[in-house]
């Protein structure tokens, strides 16, 4: 490994992309963050996103452009758990030495383990379970917002608008959130209009509004982050039934998603040992190596 390459680690979801550098000893060197990377919403979109976190953290680091093509990276990025867009990604022109492309999962879990065996779920935006186990990968779920992604930001964002329109029509009782939530629209066609053409980052972010109120014991919130965590279950379950020695649950709502979660789940969890981004570097590493063996 040469004394000046350096190694990014990129870790592209749903609602935002953060990327590190470190040099070849390790050393952090400079982060950035920028919007969106899921390849499934666009391939340019998502590397937009890339190079303008990595131009941070260049930045940060009081390195240039020009240093660019010292770079091995891995791009951890949402959607590369369908071999179409990962295939289509990792042909897409990049600005690096040479990059790999995985999942923003597969790195969660890597991270969160530190290269060695066990099981993650990552719950943000979207959900999805995953696990390296013996030197094979198992997935659980995730298989995009339309079809899964259960207990995830964006779904509790949907059922929450599912249930502001039944207290419209009478079917269910108004409480805090539902009101308040209601009062961002003001009529219920417009609850419709926005679900026309709503992302999952779009509903994701009504989620917030739901765990705040579910810590002040709001009915539909407590009612929605417990239906949230039921889903978290089943799939730490599917994960422990694999025999993961270690299980951890990471993403942005991973904190708020804790107390809901069965007594059984709970008293298998682990803290993760790093996030995304520490997965993502060890894998631009193993690269390097690697390809110089």
């Amino acid at each position: 490994m040469a004394s000046n390459s350096l190694f990014l680690g990129v870790d592209g979801g749903g609602t935002r992309c953060r990327a590190r550098l470190c040099d070849s000893a390790g050393h952090r060197l400079g982060e950035g963050e920028s919007g969106p990377a899921n390849i499934r919403l666009g391939v340019q979109d998502a590397f937009s996103s890339v190079l303008a976190a990595t131009r941070q953290a260049l930045e940060q680091a009081r390195l240039t452009p020009q240093d660019l093509p010292r770079i091995t990276a891995c791009l951890a990025l949402a959607g590369a758990t369908e071999p179409v867009d990962r295939d289509a990604a990792q042909t897409h022109p990049h600005v690096f030495h040479s990059a790999i492309i995985t999942s923003d999962a597969h790195a969660a879990c890597i991270g969160a383990h530190r290269g060695g065996d066990g099981a993650a779920v990552i719950v943000g935006t979207g959900s999805i379970g995953w696990a390296v186990l013996r030197g094979k990968q198992y997935r659980v779920g995730g298989w995009g917002f339309e079809l899964s992604d259960e207990g995830s930001g964006a779904w509790i964002g949907r059922e929450l608008l599912r249930r502001v329109l039944l207290a419209h029509d009478g079917r269910a009782a108004w409480t805090t959130l539902t009101r308040a939530t209601f009062a961002q629209f003001a009529t219920a066609p417009a609850v419709v209009q926005f679900s026309a053409r709503a992302t999952s980052r779009d509903y994701a972010a009504l989620a917030p509004a739901v765990v705040e109120q579910a810590a002040r014991h709001d009915e539909t919130a407590v009612a929605l982050m417990r239906l949230a965590a039921a889903h978290i279950d089943a799939i730490a379950a599917r994960l422990l039934g694999l025999d993961a020695p270690r299980l951890s649950l990471t993403g942005g709502l991973a904190p708020h998603m804790v107390a809901f979660l069965s007594a059984t789940t709970r008293a298998r969890l682990v803290p993760p040992l790093g996030d995304a981004l520490d997965g993502a570097l060890l894998l631009a590493r193993a690269t390097e190596l690697a390809s110089a063996a």
